[in-house]
C-alpha cells in the first residue's frame, strides 16, 4: 500500500501500487536522490528491462515510493540502501514538486548527496537496475530528448539540478 497525499504532502488515504499506476492519477509520494560528484558529474541508474515504468532508460541514481508511515527522508535512506547499497545519511533536501505522466501522478521529494567519484562503488540491486555510471553534464545534455533518459530525470536536470550543482 502507498500513502495517498495532497499537494502539501499530507496523508489523506492509501492505495495499492496497481491503483496508483493504473492511470487513476492518485497522488502518491516518491523520493529521488541525486548522487553528485564534486566535478558536477551525476550518477545515474539504467532501469531494469523488467520495470513496469520506463524500462531500460537512464534515471536518477535512486528513486522509490514512500511507504505508509514513513517520512520522505526515511524513504530516501531505505531506497539508497536497497538500490545502491549506500548510506545516504548526509543527503540534503532540494525540494518537492508534482510530476504527472500518462499513467501516474507523484509528489516527488528530491534530495542530493555529494560523493567522491574516485573509488565510488555501488552494490546495486540487479533486479531493479541494469547498470550505474557517472555522466558528465555534457553527456547528459547530448542525451536529452533522445529517449535514453526518463522524462522525469530530464525535467529535474533542467529545473532542479542547476540549483543543486551551485551548492557543491
Amino acid at each position: 500500500m502507498f500513502p495517498v497525499v495532497d499537494t502539501d504532502g499530507n496523508v489523506i488515504g492509501s492505495a495499492t501500487r496497481g491503483e496508483c499506476h493504473s492511470g487513476s492519477k492518485i497522488l502518491h509520494p516518491v523520493v529521488h536522490l541525486h548522487v553528485v560528484s564534486a566535478d558536477g558529474s551525476l550518477l545515474l541508474q539504467k532501469r531494469a528491462m523488467s520495470k513496469d515504468i520506463q524500462p531500460g532508460r537512464w534515471d536518477t541514481a535512486v528513486g522509490g515510493h514512500v511507504d505508509c508511515g514513513e517520512t520522505p527522508f526515511q524513504a530516501v535512506l531505505r531506497e539508497a540502501a536497497e538500490e545502491l547499497g549506500i548510506d545516504a545519511a548526509g543527503a540534503c533536501f532540494a525540494g518537492r514538486y508534482v510530476f504527472e505522466s500518462s499513467i501516474e501522478r507523484e509528489l516527488v521529494h528530491t534530495f542530493y548527496i555529494v560523493v567522491e567519484k574516485q573509488g565510488f562503488t555501488a552494490d546495486f540491486a540487479a533486479d531493479e537496475i541494469d547498470e550505474v555510471r557517472f555522466w558528465t553534464q555534457e553527456e547528459l545534455r547530448a542525451a536529452a530528448g533522445g529517449g535514453l533518459l526518463t522524462e522525469n530525470f530530464e525535467m529535474e536536470f533542467e529545473r532542479i539540478l542547476p540549483d543543486i550543482l551551485k551548492k557543491i
